[in-house]
């Protein structure tokens, strides 16, 4: 089946997940390859199956070798010991999930070949690239171009939501999330890609540390009763990923073109990952 048809069929059977960015009604009806609210408002799928909710354009910093890279580095491994916490904190009952910020797609995925086949998914990202590279995966997970401030989903709709190193909305979030649903938030802690942030910026330079104690302290004060997890391991990076390993994160950003040559020069064998899992259940 074409990647439109599989959309068409997916919004054909839930058109009120979404709601319309201009009315916010939700949509009631799909017409061919668009949904359609009451008040005649329509958006169009796109022949690669994704909804484009954006109202103005916006520049993705993550480029097609950005994103490119961050897939080959996940499905490698990178983020297994986190979608393995993501999965194993899921019911076993279908659910209603919600990816923010999904990005090219890989963690959703992971997540989804860790279940039955029975859950809803929904994975958005400012990123169009990020979106179209998603649509490639073979899951059944819709995917749309939309903003974390303004979600085009209605009230209610999500039994989880994942957050793997996005910007929170938390009002957005609240609305969305169904009563006992469940925020499974992840943030990076000090530690997190240690060995490649210490190879590249010089020992007390601002960006050679990491401090995670204002967004943890946020979320916290949004949901007091939130549990704290943290997660930790080490990860083989083969020498041919290495590149991809630089070339994933915004650290490269901050580093001189001479830094970064060193750096590939002397690649190391592992990386670790070191994060925090919040998890808030829904009022």
């Amino acid at each position: 089946m074409k990647k439109i048809d599989q959309a068409t069929a997916f919004l054909a059977a839930r058109p009120t997940l979404f709601r319309c960015p201009v009315c916010l009604e939700p949509y009631a009806t799909v017409e061919g390859h668009s949904l359609i609210c009451p008040n005649g408002h329509n958006v169009d799928l796109s022949k690669k199956g994704t909804l484009y909710f954006m109202q103005r354009a916006v520049a993705s910093e993550y480029d097609n070798a950005m994103l490119a890279a961050r897939r080959r580095m996940l499905q490698a491994g990178l983020f297994k010991g986190i979608t393995d916490a993501f999965a194993a904190k899921l019911p076993a009952a279908p659910q209603t999930i919600l990816d923010v910020g999904c990005g090219e797609g890989a963690p959703l995925d992971d997540v989804l070949a860790q279940r039955d086949g029975q859950d809803t998914a929904v994975g958005f990202d400012l990123s169009k690239p990020g979106i179209n590279l998603a649509t490639q995966l073979e899951n059944n997970a819709f995917f749309c171009v939309a903003d974390l401030a303004q979600m085009p989903f209605t009230d209610s709709q999500f039994t989880a939501i994942l957050d793997l190193f996005s910007p929170s909305a938390y009002n957005e979030f609240n609305r969305v999330l169904a009563p006992g649903g469940q925020l499974l938030k992840v943030i990076p802690n000090a530690d997190y890609l240690i060995e490649l942030r210490q190879a590249i910026f010089p020992a007390g330079s601002t960006h050679a540390t990491y401090d995670n104690s204002n967004v943890l302290n946020l979320f916290q004060q949004h949901y007091p009763d939130s549990s704290v997890e943290r997660i930790r391991y080490q990860v083989p990076v083969p020498a041919e990923l290495f590149s991809d390993l630089m070339l994933m994160t915004p650290m490269h950003w901050g580093a001189s073109e001479d830094r970064l040559a060193a750096v590939k020069a002397n690649p190391f064998p592992e990386i670790t990952v070191d994060v925090t899992l919040l998890t808030a259940q829904g009022i």
